[in-house]
């Protein structure tokens, strides 16, 4: 805020509207014509600005002149200021709105109340401390130069000051207007002549002039040792006027004592050689003996020898101004932080008792190098100093004081005459600094502790991983070293997870009552009935609390215990112990994180025993819809596995089975419902037992998968499944199956080759369009049959084909390192065989099953879907266990199979079964020739059982049915049902096989 005066641009002519005030302005321009012969442009500025700074009462001021670019300010005067303070006033940008810039630009005074705070320019002042600017008028364009006069009064000048602002202003745009004309010589001449003129008439008003302006008048002849004042001047220098008798001993009695030594010593010719001003501030003496602070100002004039003749000069009071100073001074001498000022040679100018008590200094500061004090230099405050000096910039840094301990915030800022350093004590800062640190660091290590517990429990599924979890993530950080989890189940507290106790502590604890049944109190039955926590931190305190227990200490062997209840959804749900090897002391923070801790394990655990429930279930539903054990077949031997998906419940929908059928033919089927859960397992369970019924039927691959698509069909339009489908007859040694968008299976040779048969699958049951395809491979003897799922080969990184490929790779690595599983050239010659029995085989076949579901499925990356396995080795029947007859289309057929029969379980050494199945042959035969055609064909097949087959080339089948007392036929096949262990039909490509099986005899 300020207050403008304008005045014309134009040359100076003093006002006339008051006598007084015009009086007072000629008086002014007389004293500046006089004090001004022979000076420059800068000495006018600087003339023109003390009288501007006295009569304003000011601290001290700045003359500023335009730049030539018309673009800014330059300092080229100052007048009672410091360089520190005068550094960012250098120069004033265009843009600036500092009190000056603002003159500059409105060509008129600006009297600001407080700049300070206001820009970054006027930060450099301290606060309450005014200023006025005032520009210097030009007969036209933008004013030549701005004085700027620093005070301590907030408040706009009075009358008197404005007129006093114009004066000096309009008196010096006039004399440099007359410099920059050339005109010097004859302003020179006119001025003299004025001057004269004016000795002679100036007397009286000039007098009252200087009287108005409070500003006294002085002459020092040097040379007669007299000092001429005016009345003014006597009145500040604590005379009465008329009474000063001119003595220059006289004038030095006045002075204080103290100040006596600066003013001798500035007063004297000698030192006044070679000078053209004269400058000094001293006290005097009041009438009322109190003192004043006076300063006087004066321009030396000397002979042609140089010699100083006489002095003239202006005096006046500034007692508030030193007071203003003094004030800040002392504020800054005496303030809580260090403040030094050292020059560009690093010499101390000024240095405040915090400054002289941080460098530890007992003497004056002033005039010493500041990095040749021993702490200066134990800090190495001389490299920063000339860092921050080259650079221009402030540098900031910390340091320690061994013998305090104490630690400091130094600040190095260049000014335009050297360095400012700033000295804070801050060890309070960063203790507290510290403590928030740590607090933070607290804070942020109990949030990542309750995180990673938190994600550790997100990942855990059974209350073996929550207790896991919790040793894992809990134990550790604390130091702890024994845990103990404890549930509460129908009324008592079992045990379902514990670390660091050995067995015989933890059976004392299991299936123990929950309080209130519990007969002793103890702090579990404390903890379960405040459903608070409880910390022990020594033995002593236990035995103090709980004497009732003590027994329990040795044998637990720890010597502190925090009991943590485990409350969820408002229940309790039992409590956990974690416990140390030695006495404890548990701080509050640790107290808040176990509680929190114990939170989150009730949580976990709630879910954990949920989901152990439906684990349970899901295995039971799982055994029952899955095999329980493969059957021991003539024809094959067999492992498999189930393994469900990595998440959720363990079931789903893939399947697997091993079907005996007849002619010791077995079916071999692996199945994939789409999806995992108890839907995709009940659908599962319903095709299972669907292949079961159709098998029974001896359906071939073809038309069973047919059948089973119209089943899946029929559920629905989001049921999909794939199956696999195999028959293997071991007479042949064929196997032909057909697949429904199921993987083909893996073939191991007793060679040691391993391929895939190469065909085009159909799509999956519920989306195939029937017939589907038949496929028939050869099996040399003990070959191998490898049937999966898509789970167990395809991933999210792995295709089918690649997992193919993968599973061909495995089986051929897992052949390399299990040579058992490859029969051996037998030492007769005639084939291979392998090593040990039924048992032995079987046990091959299991190792192989893990090391495919171990290099598929490792354990660290679970698959999102279930997944079946089920291998086979084949066994091919022997030529001599097998007999085959043609028999003739005519009644003696049943004669010649008897015969057959006789001879052939004679030589199989059967004579036991012969009256049995010759009663078989007979009436199968017979059948055949009175209700079939032909060709007719009799087999026998010698395995676990004695089976008896004889086909024909008619599709009808036979049934039984039961016949009355009158009827004379339709009793046949019931006498093949009781004669026989099992009998039954199957169709062939040619017609049909009725057979029959009867069990050999033991012995």
């Amino acid at each position: 805020m300020g207050v403008n005066d304008r005045h014309p641009a134009q040359d100076y002519a003093p006002a006339q509207e008051h006598a007084p005030a015009w009086e007072a302005e000629r008086a002014r321009l007389s004293l500046l014509e006089t004090a001004s012969e022979g000076l420059g442009d800068a000495e006018l500025l600087r003339l023109a600005l003390d009288h501007l700074v006295a009569g304003l009462q000011g601290l001290g001021g700045m003359a500023h002149l335009r730049r030539p670019d018309g673009l800014g300010l330059r300092l080229v005067a100052t007048c009672g200021l410091s360089g520190s303070l005068l550094g960012p006033w250098q120069t004033i940008e265009w843009g600036e709105t500092a009190a000056p810039m603002a003159a500059f630009h409105g060509g008129a005074a600006v009297w600001a109340a407080d700049p300070a705070g206001r820009d970054s320019l006027t930060r450099s002042i301290p606060p309450g401390i005014c200023m006025a600017a005032v520009p210097v008028p030009m007969t036209a364009g933008a004013p030549l130069a701005v004085l700027s006069v620093l005070t301590s009064t907030p408040r706009a000048g009075d009358a008197a000051q404005r007129a006093l602002a114009r004066t000096v202003t309009g008196w010096l745009a006039q004399r440099l207007r007359l410099l920059a004309e050339g005109a010097q010589d004859a302003g020179r001449a006119r001025r003299q002549e004025e001057r004269r003129a004016q000795d002679e008439r100036s007397g009286p008003w000039l007098q009252g002039a200087l009287r108005t302006s409070r500003i006294g008048a002085w002459e020092w002849d040097l040379r007669g040792a007299t000092l001429t004042c005016d009345d003014q001047a006597q009145t500040l220098l604590g005379f009465e006027p008329g009474t000063f008798d001119g003595q220059v001993n006289t004038w030095l009695s006045a002075i204080h004592p103290q100040d006596m030594p600066w003013v001798q010593a500035v007063s004297t010719a000698e030192s006044l050689r070679g000078r053209s001003e004269y400058s000094v501030e001293y006290r005097v003496r009041k009438p009322d003996g109190t003192y004043r602070w006076v300063q006087a100002r004066g321009t030396v004039a000397s002979l042609t020898d140089g010699v100083p003749a006489r002095v003239v000069g202006t005096l006046w009071d500034i007692t508030e101004t030193r007071r203003s100073r003094d004030a800040f001074s002392r504020a800054l001498r005496y303030m809580g932080d260090g403040f030094l000022v050292v020059d560009e040679d690093g010499r101390i100018t000024f240095g405040n008792v915090e400054a002289e008590r941080f460098l530890g200094s007992s003497g004056e500061l002033r005039g010493q190098v500041l990095w040749e004090l021993p702490r200066a230099r134990a800090i190495g405050v001389e490299p920063r100093f000339r860092r921050a000096a080259a650079a221009r910039a402030p540098i900031d840094f910390h340091a320690r004081w061994p013998s305090s301990n104490r630690w400091y915030h130094i600040r190095l800022v260049p000014v335009p005459d050297g360095m400012t350093v700033h000295i804070t004590d801050v060890t309070d800062r960063r203790a507290l600094d510290a403590e928030r640190s740590a607090a933070a660091h607290a804070a942020t290590e109990r949030a990542t502790r309750i995180a990673e517990l938190t994600s550790a429990f997100a990942e855990a599924l059974t209350t073996r991983d929550v207790v896991k979890a919790v040793a894992d993530r809990v134990l550790p950080p604390f130091g702890a070293t024994g845990l103990i989890c404890q549930l509460i189940e129908d009324k008592r507290l079992r045990v379902v997870g514990s670390t660091g106790y050995s067995d015989t502590f933890l059976g004392f604890l299991d299936n123990v009552p929950v309080p209130p049944e519990a007969p002793l109190r103890s702090p579990v039955t404390e903890v379960l009935g405040s459903r608070s926590p409880l910390f022990i931190s020594s033995p002593e305190d236990y035995a103090k609390r709980y004497p009732e227990t003590v027994g329990y200490l040795q044998l637990s062997e720890k010597k502190a215990w925090a009991f943590l209840p485990l409350v969820a959804s408002d229940h309790r749900a039992g409590y956990c112990v974690v416990s140390f090897d030695r006495p404890r002391h548990f701080s509050e923070e640790e107290r808040t994180l176990l509680t929190a801790i114990s939170g989150l394990v009730a949580q976990a655990l709630e879910r954990a025993r949920l989901y152990d429930a439906e684990h349970t279930r899901a295995q039971e539903l799982q055994r029952g819809l899955l095999p329980r054990n493969l059957p021991a077949l003539p024809a094959v031997t067999a492992a498999a596995r189930y393994l469900p998906a990595g998440e959720g419940m363990e079931v789903g929908g893939d399947w697997y089975d091993l079907i005996p059928l007849s002619g010791e033919r077995v079916a071999l089927v692996i199945g994939d419902v789409m999806g995992h859960g108890l839907s995709e397992a009940a659908t599962m369970g319903r095709l299972r037992t669907a292949v079961h019924t159709l098998a029974d039927l001896e359906l071939p691959p073809d038309e069973l998968l047919t059948h089973l698509n119209d089943l899946v069909g029929a559920l629905g339009d989001d049921f999909y499944a794939t199956c696999l489908y195999a028959i293997y007859d071991p007479t042949t040694s064929v196997c032909a199956f057909a697949c429904a968008g199921h993987p083909p299976p893996a073939i191991i040779h007793p060679d040691g080759t391993v391929h895939s048969p190469g065909f085009s699958p159909d799509p999956p049951l519920g989306a195939a369009t029937p017939p589907f395809e038949t496929i028939e491979v050869q099996l040399p003897e003990d070959s191998i049959l490898v049937l999966c799922t898509d789970g167990l080969i395809e991933s999210a990184t792995r295709d089918i084909d690649h997992g193919m490929a993968y599973l061909s790779r495995t089986l051929a690595g897992a052949l390399a390192t299990t040579p058992d599983l490859l029969p051996r050239p037998s030492a007769t010659g005639g084939g291979s065989v392998l090593d040990g029995g039924e048992g032995r085989v079987l046990g091959h076949l299991d190792r192989l099953c893990d090391t495919l579901v171990a290099a598929l499925l490792p354990e660290q990356s679970r698959t999102q879907d279930d997944a079946a396995l089920l291998v086979a080795r084949t066994h091919s029947m022997t030529a001599d266990s097998i007999a085959s007859w043609r028999l003739p289309d005519a009644p003696i057929a049943a004669g010649e199979a008897r015969q057959h029969v006789r001879d052939q379980l004679g030589a199989w050494q059967l004579d036991e079964l012969a009256m049995t199945t010759e009663l078989l042959v007979s009436e199968l035969v017979g059948n055949v020739v009175r209700h079939a055609k032909g060709p007719i064909r009799l087999r026998l097949l010698r395995s676990r059982s004695l089976i008896c087959e004889v086909s024909d080339g008619s599709p009808t089948t036979p049934r039984i049915r039961r016949a009355s007392d009158t009827d004379e036929g339709g009793r046949g096949l019931q006498l093949v049902s009781a004669l026989s262990h099992r009998w039954g039909t199957r169709f062939t490509p040619t017609g049909k096989c009725i057979w029959a099986e009867q069990s050999l005899p033991t012995g």
